[in-house]
C-alpha cells in the first residue's frame, strides 16, 4: 500500500518524468481565498535532485499557482499512474516563482523542451515524498498531449501575448499578486535563455 520515501529515488523520478499528467494543488493560509488544483502536462515537469523540482510553467487564463506561492509558498503535486501498475505520489514542499529575465530561471530554461509562452518556472524544495494504493484510479489510454495551449502561444506576437498576459496573469481570482513582469517574453532557450 502506501509509502514514505526518505526523498525522490531515481525510479521515482523516471516514473514522473514518463506521466503525461501531473496535477499541483496551492493555497494561501487566509480561508477567503480559494484552494486551487491544476492539471499539467507537456513534458513540463523535471527532477532536479532528489529534494528539488521544477516545471515550465505556461501562459494559460489564470495565475492561481504563481499566486498562491508569492502569498505562502505551499505546494503538493500528486501523480497518478493510469496504465500499468496502479501507484499514486506526492510530493509536498515549498516553492519558488522564477520568472524570465530572473538569473534562476535562465540557468533552468535549458532543461526543459522549446515550448512558447513560457512565463515562469516554479522551483519547488520537496519536504515529503509518500505513495499511497491508487487501486480506485481507472486505467485509460494516452492518445497524445493536445497542442491548443501550445498554438494558443504560437500564434500571438510577442506583444500581444504580453498584453494577453497583462490582462489575465496579474492578480490570482481573488486579487492576488500574479506575475510581476507579464511584458516580458520568451519563448525558449534560443531567446537568450540558454
Amino acid at each position: 500500500m502506501g509509502k514514505t520515501y526518505d526523498c525522490i529515488t531515481d525510479e521515482l523520478a523516471r516514473w514522473f518524468e514518463a506521466q503525461p499528467v501531473f496535477f499541483v494543488a496551492t493555497a494561501t493560509s487566509d480561508p477567503k481565498t480559494r484552494v486551487n488544483l491544476s492539471p499539467r502536462g507537456l513534458d513540463t515537469f523535471r527532477v532536479l535532485d532528489n529534494r528539488r523540482v521544477a516545471w515550465l510553467d505556461l501562459t494559460g487564463s489564470g495565475v492561481e499557482t504563481i499566486a498562491h506561492l508569492r502569498a505562502d509558498g505551499r505546494i503538493t503535486f500528486m501523480f497518478c499512474a493510469f496504465n500499468g501498475p496502479p501507484r499514486i505520489v506526492r510530493l509536498h514542499g515549498h516553492g519558488r516563482v522564477h520568472e524570465p529575465g530572473d538569473g534562476a530561471y535562465e540557468m533552468l530554461r535549458p532543461r526543459f523542451p522549446d515550448l512558447p509562452g513560457g512565463r515562469a518556472i516554479i522551483d519547488v524544495e520537496i519536504s515529503r515524498v509518500a505513495s499511497s494504493c491508487g487501486f480506485g484510479v481507472p486505467r485509460m489510454e494516452f492518445l497524445g498531449p493536445r497542442e491548443q495551449l501550445v498554438t494558443f502561444a504560437e500564434r500571438k506576437a510577442s506583444g500581444e501575448l504580453a498584453e494577453y498576459r497583462a490582462r489575465k496573469n496579474v492578480r490570482s481570482i481573488d486579487g492576488l499578486p500574479g506575475l510581476e513582469s507579464p511584458n516580458t517574453i520568451q519563448t525558449g532557450p534560443e531567446d537568450g535563455a540558454a
